[in-house]
């Protein structure tokens, strides 16, 4: 169906032209126009036969935590640890301060937070802050988190932007073990002094690359220095850069650093372009969306103008489908995102911010509809589909 020119066979590569300069503290790189060269979005799925087998070194029941959070984590259906988690939840226990550089999917949320879970079931007193670059990303954790910790008597709050703040600061009244926050909405509650970083004995830094490049940068120093010299850091990114690792220097204690990065792109997502002639790029979108296999299909627009009118096009045209961008406010968002989450909607139409670190199962498809802005946008948007073991398509539209 969407035949190329292009070698599928060619290796995965980079961008021709893959360059950023500072500006202050946001990196220029959004809105530019860059040189793309586009068999860089073609590539054939690793055969799952073929590819290597991972073999933990644990159960969970084997790890030295309590045995009601083992009973937690059993009833998610989970027996064996992904190889993050397998390499890192030891460490987190013995109270190592941490790198952790692994694929978006890889469960980066559950190696941090079933360690710390234990951490607060040993002392009640601890408080432990987690810092993530998006609202979304920051409910998602907040969500598993609540399900770890079913019975277990300890409490989170969750402080975004986008949210009332004056609902935030009545939960923040309460003792709450996790605060699970976006940088700068816990910059304002830090100044407003509704939060005390000096009673923080641990904190967790996910998706620092995203934070980076979102320009959080003088968010993130702002919280770090106002935290306790000695403190327990956790640091996870899916990319190391320079920027990244003077980061890791500055904030973290002799750290471990685990790495299972198999690559730039996950190894079964199966890549490839549409070529779109006489400019009928809606319909081309159109005929593809009514076969069977896109059950699930994640689209990828450059504007919050233009996803949401791409997704009111979408329904005009009969298919049942949803938008997630900046200027949703965070129930919309929530709304919408629920809806595909749960299969009520076929199709989510969104802008890179807001789908950032989203864990959305059973993704079939990812479609860029809009070329992505710079290569770690390419890598970020389909790594949404094929999470974990499981095969998922990336399409590119071409003009």
């Amino acid at each position: 169906m969407y035949k190329s020119k292009f070698s599928r066979n060619r290796p995965f590569g980079h961008f021709l032209s893959h360059t950023r300069r500072q500006t202050g503290s946001r990196r220029s790189v959004r809105g530019r126009s860059q040189q793309i060269d586009v068999s860089k979005f073609i590539n054939k799925a690793v055969i799952t036969e073929t590819a290597e087998h991972f073999i933990p070194e644990h159960k969970f029941s084997e790890f030295e935590i309590d045995s009601r959070l083992k009973i937690n984590i059993l009833s998610k259906g989970y027996d064996l640890p992904t190889p993050i988690q397998d390499k890192i939840i030891p460490h987190i226990l013995h109270g190592l301060d941490v790198v952790g550089i692994a694929n978006t999917g890889t469960g980066k949320t559950g190696a941090f937070l079933i360690p710390l879970i234990q951490k607060v079931l040993t002392n009640k007193k601890e408080k432990i802050l987690i810092i993530v670059p998006t609202r979304e990303l920051a409910m998602q954790i907040d969500q598993e988190f609540r399900s770890f910790s079913r019975n277990l008597k300890m409490f989170s709050v969750c402080c975004v932007g986008g949210a009332p703040i004056g609902r935030q600061i009545s939960e923040l009244r309460y003792y709450n073990n996790f605060i699970i926050g976006t940088p700068g909405r816990l910059k304002d509650l830090i100044e407003r002094k509704k939060i005390n970083l000096l009673e923080f004995n641990t904190v967790v830094l996910d998706e620092a690359d995203r934070m980076l490049d979102m320009g959080f940068i003088n968010d993130m120093k702002f919280v770090m220095s106002r935290m306790p010299e000695k403190r327990h850091t956790l640091f996870f990114s899916a990319t190391i850069s320079k920027e990244i690792e003077r980061l890791i220097k500055d904030f973290l204690r002799e750290p471990i650093s685990i790495s299972v990065k198999t690559g730039d792109t996950a190894k079964n997502v199966d890549q490839d372009i549409v070529k779109i002639s006489n400019g009928n790029k809606i319909d081309t979108l159109h005929n593809l969306l009514k076969g069977v296999e896109f059950s699930k299909v994640l689209i990828f627009g450059r504007t919050k103008f233009g996803v949401e009118k791409l997704s009111k096009i979408l329904i005009e045209r009969g298919f049942k489908a949803e938008s997630i961008h900046g200027d949703k406010n965070l129930n919309r968002r929530r709304k919408a995102l629920d809806l595909f989450k749960n299969n009520r909607v076929q199709i989510l139409v969104a802008t890179d911010v807001a789908a950032r670190g989203l864990d959305i199962p059973n993704v079939s498809h990812v479609i860029n509809y809009d070329l992505p802005a710079v290569y770690d946008d390419y890598i970020h948007r389909i790594g949404r589909t094929g999470r974990g073991n499981k095969k998922g398509k990336a399409l590119t539209f071409i003009e």
